[in-house]
């Protein structure tokens, strides 16, 4: 086959794809057969879990055989033996069926692009046979669109969004950790209310006629009042802006979201949620401590420390969080956590519990402390810890501490 392919989009709903092998070759190309409609047919001597479970497809558990090919309009030669595939391209050429081979794209009469989907669009890249190259060049413009470097229907999609508002979850901090459709939804912004955990350099991509408004609300100093940000929101999206409520992390979890969210719907403005990615679960993990591991905990706790456990306002039931075996994380809690060190204690926690503390947690500064429930605020304070800060409490701890977490 040429180099220089043809390309083209194939229609194959509800006509037949036979693909020899049922391997991971296979269970790759799969999904996106079966999105396409196609009549799926595998003919594999044994195939892997994912290739039996997917729906839509007919597993055939033997050798391929010469016909089997008969009433395809496409095919696949993925096995891992050279001759196989050598013989399915045959019978596809014999029967004029297009066919990809997986193990030597240049002998085969199609081939498979690196592909994926973005915003109603279609995209496909092919170098020659060069699988690596073309992945990355498909990786590069996908990034590009999530990043709004390039724009694809951004006319008509923010004629759309004009008057609406978009609850984004920037992530714990890193730019890189936000969501491929919440950075794709900033790119389009006409004004962005940004909390003070949002993401900074995601700020500074913004082209220079959006509006940035600074919502911080920063421990121990100025804020923005609850009631003023809704405001902000439905003021400008009643001027014909697109706004977009950038918060740290994910927009539901002790953040206020569903508060913006019920403002907006009260004042008759759409919005749009799009979730983030929790720096209580996040943080952790990036620290080298899961929340949870097989074996030494079935639950995990994410506490708001925001209130003293003898407030009147308190929610949380501090002996039944002592009594877990669990892990228990804690955010906005350095200001009090002598207070929560201590309620733990005296509800039973043991005070030899290893608790992670993770400053900063996904960003350059990101720093760690270990300590126990016993010493914890002793650490805290003599480490100089400030927030933002993740406080992790449980066993999970010596789970990182065994095989050398950070």
């Amino acid at each position: 086959m040429s180099e220089n392919a043809y390309l083209v989009g194939l229609r194959l709903s509800g006509k037949k794809v036979v693909v020899v092998g049922g391997g991971s070759v296979a269970q790759r190309r799969l999904g996106l057969l079966v999105s396409a409609g196609a009549d799926v047919h595998v003919v594999a001597r044994t195939v892997t879990p994912a290739v039996e479970a997917t729906a839509g497809v007919t597993v055939t558990l033997r050798d391929y055989r010469d016909g089997d090919l008969d009433g395809a309009w496409y095919a696949l030669a993925a096995t891992d033996d050279p001759d196989v595939n050598a013989a399915v391209v045959a019978e596809a050429d014999r029967r004029r069926i297009f066919c990809v081979r997986a193990d030597a794209a240049v002998d085969g009469s199609a081939v498979t692009p690196a592909t994926f989907g973005h915003d109603g669009l279609s995209i496909g890249v092919l170098a020659g046979g060069e699988h690596r190259r073309s992945a990355a060049i498909r990786t590069a413009i996908r990034e590009a669109l999530a990043s709004g470097l390039v724009q694809a229907g951004v006319d008509e999609e923010t004629a759309e969004l004009r008057g609406t508002v978009a609850l984004v979850g920037g992530g714990p901090g890193d730019p890189e950790l936000i969501t491929v459709r919440g950075r794709r939804l900033l790119a389009r912004a006409d004004v962005v209310v940004a909390d003070r955990l949002a993401p900074p350099e995601l700020l500074s991509e913004l082209p220079a006629h959006v509006e940035v408004i600074d919502a911080a609300k920063i421990p121990y100093g100025r804020a923005m009042a609850q009631e003023a940000i809704n405001d902000v929101l439905i003021e400008r999206a009643r001027a014909g802006a697109f706004v977009v409520r950038l918060k740290g992390g994910d927009p539901f979890v002790f953040a206020r979201g569903y508060e913006e969210v019920i403002a907006c719907a009260e004042a008759g403005i759409p919005v749009t949620v799009v979730p983030g990615v929790t720096s209580a679960i996040a943080v952790p993990a990036l620290a080298g401590v899961p929340v949870t591991h097989r074996g030494v905990n079935h639950e995990f706790v994410v506490v708001s420390g925001h209130l003293a456990p003898d407030a009147p306002e308190s929610l949380v039931n501090w002996d039944a969080l002592a009594a877990m075996t669990g892990t228990i994380v804690l955010l906005m809690a350095v200001e009090r956590i002598e207070l929560f060190a201590a309620a733990l204690q005296k509800g039973g926690r043991p005070a030899d519990t290893p608790v992670l503390v993770v400053q900063q947690g996904s960003t350059a500064g990101q720093r760690t402390v270990r300590a126990t429930l016993a010493d914890v605020a002793t650490v805290i304070r003599s480490e100089g810890v400030r927030p933002p800060a993740i406080i992790v409490i449980g066993p999970v701890v010596e789970v990182a501490d065994a095989v050398g977490g950070r």
